[in-house]
């Protein structure tokens, strides 16, 4: 995996948190709310996305030869 995907997942999950430290003001306008709510869910999928692949390619690394 390349480096700049581990940082970029790491951003991910910093962008998630504070996000989520947004919503969790009780002054927030509902539209904004939904609207950060859409970016946390968008950066939460991507991590996601991105440990699904680093889980598929240490399956890969950990296959016996055969």
């Amino acid at each position: 995996m390349e480096e700049n995907n581990i940082v970029s997942f790491e951003q991910k999950l910093q962008k998630a948190q504070e996000l989520l430290k947004e919503l969790s003001n009780p002054e927030i306008a509902l539209t904004k709310s939904v609207e950060i709510y859409k970016l946390g869910l968008k950066e939460l999928e991507e991590a996601s996305q991105m440990l699904e692949s680093a889980k598929v390619e240490f399956e890969v690394l950990n296959k016996p030869a055969n």
